[in-house]
């Protein structure tokens, strides 16, 4: 399954379902549980260049949205640049926002539609409805989520250890120079 777009004889509800369940959004879920939590969805169109929610916003932040065509630009603040940098390009299928729908804390990055962008959005309160009236998708549901988040957290760490012993490689190089100069004298 690729986008909406590629697929335009097939009901919105079934891409939606069947790229829900794919590896870049929440693969562990059935295609009937898809589909019973697309109807839980609110369909969006969304214009190039809207920005769908920015890094520390506090309010309107408990929605998770899955692309169903189009692309979004994930961006994030880094110290001493005065622009965003653009850390991944999501197209159909990716899920972003799901800490939000979760825990409504402020969010991490700023994703903007680049160019006309087709979601399915579930909010907190239509997620609070599906844990009333089908618990046993919505606890599928959470534990993709959880599991799709502690894969996030799993790769994070890789990366931090990573950059880490770049960094001390990086340090230790540095020290070899500066301790291989030779001492300038002053000039008379």
């Amino acid at each position: 399954m690729t986008s909406l777009s590629q697929n335009p004889d097939l009901d919105p509800k079934e891409v939606a379902a069947r790229l829900l369940i794919t590896p870049s959004a929440l693969e562990e879920l059935t295609f009937e549980d898809a589909t019973l939590v697309v109807n839980y969805m609110q369909p969006r169109r969304i214009e190039d260049g809207t920005v769908l929610m920015r890094e520390g916003e506090d309010v309107h932040n408990d929605f998770m949205l899955l692309v169903l065509d189009g692309e979004v630009s994930v961006a994030s603040e880094v110290n001493g640049v005065d622009e965003d940098i653009v850390v991944s390009v999501l197209g159909p299928g990716a899920l972003i926002g799901e800490m939000g729908l979760l825990d409504g804390t402020p969010r991490s990055a700023t994703c903007t539609a680049d160019g006309e962008v087709v979601a399915a959005i579930l909010t907190r309160p239509h997620m609070l409805a599906l844990m009333r009236e089908e618990p046993r998708v919505a606890a599928r549901l959470l534990l993709a989520i959880t599991k799709r988040l502690s894969d996030r957290v799993r790769e994070t760490n890789r990366k931090v250890k990573a950059l880490a012993q770049i960094n001390r490689t990086l340090r230790q190089e540095l020290n070899l120079v500066m301790n291989n100069r030779t001492p300038q004298t002053p000039r008379e």
